[in-house]
């Protein structure tokens, strides 16, 4: 059903377009869902990705930017050079297809553990740690003037709304109560510059080629806040899959990533990167706690969230080993 609307809009928009094929939907949430199809085309096949909420579902969650300014930023990412998919269309009431966009399918791969263990991927792996700074450093420069609007959010308010999540699992961790009081205690307080913040830039939101970085996806989380924050993130322990002594994703190091970042002509706050990182150990966490009382409570008894609600143990040795004194 669905391939009969994407092909009615298709050629409404992408000249010479005739139709669409392969509709196959690779991925679909409470709101969300994600398609993958290719346009048919004279000059042959276009790859395609279509983003969308399906008519009658609701507004995206409160920390979500919303589909429509997902796809004003990765256009203006693209525009700017950062890595990103090129946005061909924003979808209109009337094409039936609820709100979202299409955009040109770039091909790579995403999985995380094929990335740090495939041959293919071997020459790429020395020099992604690096390539990841150029990337943000680039992402952290785009003109405020231009992005949509997005939620801002300081260190204080983030430490405050993550506790209130905590507590309202009511599951009480010592480790985590740990955290928090480490985080208020190292509060950097506002950032000397705001910029947009991609708020999800980690291993398994990039595609990744033989060449190394192809594209950052899922700008979902996208808000205005501390530059710090991406890097912060992208160094957590749960999206190194393993290989732990290397902590930018499991490619490289924390030095690699910042020498790529002030290549790129920006600099570094490593106490605020550390600070960034245990918020975001924290934060995964308490998002995995969040699966596990969802599992527990509610009608959905999945293995997926039975599996991730149990990492919440993983970040508790992770915040230990990020709060342990120096040496010890």
């Amino acid at each position: 059903m669905i391939e009969g609307e994407l092909s009615r809009s298709v050629q409404r928009w992408c000249a010479g377009a005739t139709g669409v094929t392969g509709a196959a939907k690779l991925s679909g949430g409470a709101s969300q869902e994600t398609w993958r199809f290719d346009i048919t085309h004279p000059d042959g096949p276009i790859g395609a990705i279509l983003r969308r909420s399906p008519k009658g579902y609701g507004a995206a969650p409160t920390r979500a930017a919303g589909l429509a300014a997902e796809a004003q930023l990765m256009q203006l990412a693209f525009e700017a050079g950062v890595p990103s998919p090129r946005v061909m269309h924003v979808l209109t009431p009337d094409e039936d297809l609820g709100t979202g966009f299409i955009m040109q399918r770039v091909e790579g791969e995403t999985i995380a553990r094929k990335i740090l263990r495939d041959e293919e991927f071997a020459a790429a792996r020395p020099h992604l740690a690096r390539q990841i700074g150029g990337v943000l450093a680039g992402l952290h420069r785009l003109p405020q003037d231009k992005l949509p609007e997005l939620r801002s959010r300081s260190a204080t308010q983030e430490i405050s709304e993550f506790e209130r999540d905590y507590r309202s699992l009511n599951w009480p961790k010592p480790v985590f109560e740990l955290a928090l009081r480490w985080l208020r205690d190292h509060d950097p307080g506002p950032s000397v510059e705001t910029t947009l913040v991609h708020g999800d830039f980690r291993n398994g939101n990039l595609i990744i080629g033989a060449d190394g970085v192809r594209a950052v996806l899922d700008w979902e989380l996208a808000h205005l806040g501390d530059p710090m924050e991406d890097l912060g993130w992208v160094c957590v322990n749960s999206w190194r899959f393993g290989e732990i002594d290397k902590p930018v994703g499991g490619f490289g190091s924390r030095v690699e990533l910042f020498a790529g970042y002030e290549a790129a002509g920006r600099k570094v706050d490593p106490s605020r990167v550390k600070f960034w990182e245990v918020m975001g150990t924290l934060r995964w966490g308490i998002m995995c706690g969040g699966m596990m009382q969802r599992f527990r409570e509610g009608p959905d008894h999945s293995m997926e969230r039975a599996m991730i609600g149990r990492r919440a143990s993983e970040t508790e040795i992770d915040l230990l080993r990020l709060l342990a004194p120096r040496g010890g």
